[in-house]
């Protein structure tokens, strides 16, 4: 199988420095998404892509391959483009994006989106879940994204899709059981071509307003087709995040 997973796990971060390196469980943050990731069995080889020497080290002290990418890039789709054009990495046809903070996501999704790319001819697939709370829908830090009869991806935004014109207040709970709301989550397959075509790609206007970089294959006319998952696995983006993935580690900071 020609597929690859890559984990950019960025140094810097706004909302909690050095997070990759996060070690209080007992492994380093990056450490649980490695050990997921590996445990997908539709992938051939996995590697942590990052900006920053102390990443490298912490993965390698754990027997993972870690590979110095620019500190410049601008997205997680530039990083692992970079991965994709070294020597040692340009065979594989089918790459998935695991995100470095998401030390819960369930091996059997990144197969399900290796499945995807390997049935299909799409470019791109991604994956979302139903949300567990109606007040998830208006917050604009999560992303929703509304798909067609084939699940392919129409739109994705922080803002509120659908809009309900007969009344969210009302309708949403009812809307939200009926899976018309859907929770994106940040996990992306590309096939290599796409991906380097994606890099080489100046970000369109509405990439830019809404801070969505799957927007640019949008407005490329590319098709993403978007995994039906049963729930949503937990990110890391605050001190408050860690100190909940902890709890559920058993373990109390």
């Amino acid at each position: 199988m020609s597929n690859l997973i890559v984990i950019p796990a960025r140094y810097e971060s706004t909302r909690l420095p050095g997070k990759a390196l996060l070690r209080q469980s007992g492994k380093y943050l990056v450490e649980h998404v490695y050990e997921r990731a590996v445990s997908a069995t539709r992938a051939s080889g996995v590697v942590v892509a990052t900006d920053d020497v102390r990443i490298v080290k912490a993965v390698k002290s754990f027997g993972g391959v870690a590979v110095l990418t620019s500190a410049a890039h601008a997205s997680g789709t530039d990083r692992i483009a970079e991965v994709a054009r070294m020597p040692e990495y340009q065979h594989f046809a089918r790459i998935v994006n695991v995100q470095g903070d998401e030390p819960e996501i369930d091996p059997a999704l990144i197969d399900s989106l290796f499945r995807l790319l390997e049935s299909t001819d799409v470019p791109m697939a991604t994956a979302a879940a139903p949300f567990d709370d109606v007040e998830e829908i208006y917050r604009p830090n999560i992303v929703k994204v509304v798909v067609d009869q084939r699940r392919f991806a129409m739109y994705f935004s922080r803002s509120v899709i659908p809009h309900d014109r007969e009344g969210l207040s009302r309708d949403a709970p009812r809307l939200m059981l009926a899976g018309l709301y859907r929770k994106h989550l940040g996990i992306y397959g590309y096939r290599r071509e796409f991906l380097l075509t994606l890099s080489e790609t100046q970000p369109c206007e509405l990439e830019q307003m809404e801070k969505l970089e799957q927007l640019r294959a949008l407005y490329l006319g590319a098709r993403i087709i978007v995994h039906d998952s049963p729930h949503a696995h937990h990110g890391i983006d605050t001190p408050e995040d860690y100190a909940a993935f902890l709890i559920r580690q058993g373990i109390h900071a």
